[in-house]
This record gives structure tokens, C-alpha cells and sequence, in this order.
């Protein structure tokens, strides 16, 4: 397999759902139809045969939100072994199609971290996801830091993954729209400002002076972040903050996929911010189809190097394939 240029293709942010998680928190059946729900739980023929007709050669399996940040403190932690042991065992039918990311349990952040150490360690895993928010709360807070201590120890990447914004926020921007455009408070704005909230957070907060050698990915072509890296930069760096270096830090410590935003612009805008060794492919199967995003790429302009590194190379080095 491969794409009609022979490229070999690694998509990084593609979804199932474990079931036991589903019955224990909810997962928001009823607005999922049986095709969807269907594909969600299957780690097996009917995403090997799509993947197939598509020409991908590997996905990159994760929970889809809100995962483990939606687990009680009490639960969490059993709730999230158990459910990367389940994935960590279906990869183990398909090794050469799948690899993972981990759950973690954040309500208990020394569990996560061990559960992170656990999941690369015993059950291979190339890193975890986090989802949104931990009980309307921001990972850039210090009492999630041991997460992303033990994730710079054990050189893997945390990908930030959107969920639901905050209660008070869905209140105060989307309530009047969301009966008629329900999207607008997920993939269509609220997802975006959600996580690139977080980002911006991340990079203030001080994590990265803390942890130099911390990666972390952000999906949906950086949740419109490279393109207003210059907005931000300048803008924190106004009189009484000249040292602040939100671009310079923003750029080596975060990679960016295209889940779900198949733009020629918005890619080439991502790649003269970024650089093409911070870009990797990704769908966001099974939300996202897996062909509109192969036609789109077959499309881009980009030299052979550039194409390569972003379908499979960056992802290799990063993740250690």
C-alpha cells in the first residue's frame, strides 16, 4: 500500500472507542449514527479495509474525546489501565497497521504519569492523548506537571486533543447558536479556541523552561496558531514583557497535524511558520473520511522531500516507528 505516488502513509489522529468506557461515562450515543458507531468500536476489518481503499498504511490509534479527562479520581486510573490494555491488544492482532497512544487517568496526575510510563514501557505505546479539559481545568496547571515530567523523561509527545469547552463557556459564546449549529461549539470554533487556549497557556506557564525537552502535537493544522504566531509574539512582547518568546518556544516544542483541516493555504501557511520537520498527516477517522483527506494531499504542491517527511518521515522520527 501506498499512494498513487508511492509514498508510504502514517495517519497520526485516528479514533476508536473502548465499550467499557463508553457504559461507564457516556459517550453521547444517541448523536452518533449506527455507521459511526460501528466504525468507533472496530479495530479490525472495517478500518484495515477503509484504510486500504484509501491508501493508509498505518493509523496512529487514540481514544476519542473526552477519554480519560472525564473519569472521576476514584475510577480513573483502574478505568484507563484496563482500556489501554484492550488497545494495546488489538494493536498487538495488527502491528504492522497500528500503533497507539495511551489514556491517561488526569484527575489523578501521579496515576497518569505512571500510567504514561506504563503504556510505552510494557504495552509500546508512542505516546498519549489528553482530551480537553480535567474537571474544568487546564493541563498547564502544576498539579498536571508530573505528566509532562515523566513524558520528557521518557522522550515521548503528549498530543492535546479538543473536548468540550467549560460549561461557563458554551453559556456565554454558543448557547443562542447551538440548536440551529450545533458544530459551532465543537470542530467548527469551539474546539479550536478551546485547545489553542490551552497552547498558548502551555507556553506561559513556564512548562517548557521546566521541561526543555518536552514535545507535544497539536491536531487540526495547529488549531489556527502558526498562522497568528506573529500576532501573539508581538503582542506579548509589548512594553514590560520583551522577553517573552512565544514563537521561539512555541515552534521547537510543538508539532501539528493536519487532522481534519485539509487547506492547501492553511498547509503551506503552517509549513513557512513551522517548517515542514514539524508537520505530520492525519485524518481524524472515523469523524473525518479517509479520502477526502488522500485526494486533498495528492494535491499540494510541495517537493518529494517535503511530502515524505509529512506522510511518514517527521511521524517515524518522532514517534520513534
Amino acid at each position: 500500500m501506498a499512494t498513487n505516488k508511492g509514498e508510504y502513509v502514517i495517519a497520526l489522529e485516528e479514533h476508536y472507542w473502548d465499550k467499557e468506557l463508553i457504559a461507564t461515562l457516556g459517550g453521547g450515543e444517541a448523536t452518533r449514527s449506527g455507521k459511526m458507531m460501528e466504525r468507533l468500536y472496530d479495530i479490525g476489518e472495517i478500518r484495515i479495509g477503509e484504510m486500504d481503499a484509501a491508501g493508509i498504511d498505518m493509523q496512529l490509534l487514540s481514544h476519542g474525546a473526552p477519554s480519560g479527562q472525564k473519569a472521576a479520581p476514584d475510577i480513573a486510573a483502574d478505568l484507563m489501565r484496563g482500556m489501554n490494555d484492550r488497545l494495546a491488544a488489538a494493536i498487538a492482532e495488527h502491528p504492522d497497521r497500528f500503533a497507539g497512544f495511551a489514556a491517561l487517568p488526569t484527575s489523578v496526575p501521579e496515576a497518569a504519569a505512571d500510567e504514561l510510563e506504563r503504556s510505552i514501557t510494557e504495552l509500546g505505546f508512542k505516546g498519549a492523548m489528553i482530551c480537553g479539559l480535567t474537571d474544568g481545568r487546564f493541563h498547564d496547571e502544576e498539579d498536571f506537571w508530573p505528566i509532562f515530567a515523566r513524558a520528557e523523561k521518557l522522550d515521548v509527545p503528549i498530543y492535546m486533543h479538543p473536548s468540550f469547552p467549560d460549561d461557563r463557556i458554551i453559556d456565554a459564546y454558543y448557547k443562542k447558536y447551538i440548536k440551529d449549529f450545533p458544530m459551532v461549539m465543537r470542530a467548527a470554533w469551539g474546539y479550536t479556541v478551546e485547545t489553542a487556549t490551552q497552547a498558548i497557556r502551555m507556553v506561559l506557564s513556564g512548562m517548557f523552561e521546566e521541561y526543555p525537552n518536552l514535545k507535544i502535537i497539536l491536531g487540526h493544522m495547529g488549531e489556527t496558531l502558526p498562522y497568528q504566531m506573529w500576532r501573539i509574539d508581538q503582542a506579548l512582547k509589548r512594553p514590560g514583557h520583551e522577553s517573552v518568546d512565544f514563537r521561539k518556544t512555541f515552534s521547537e516544542h510543538f508539532w501539528i497535524t493536519t487532522s481534519g483541516h485539509f487547506s492547501t493555504p492553511a498547509l503551506l501557511t503552517t509549513m513557512m511558520e513551522m517548517g515542514s520537520d514539524k508537520l505530520m498527516f492525519a485524518v481524524d477517522w472515523p469523524f473525518v473520511a479517509n479520502e477526502p483527506a488522500m485526494e486533498w494531499f495528492e494535491t499540494v504542491q510541495i517537493s518529494s522531500v517535503d511530502r515524505n517527511k509529512i506522510l511518514n518521515g517527521n511521524a517515524r522520527a518522532l514517534l520513534k516507528l
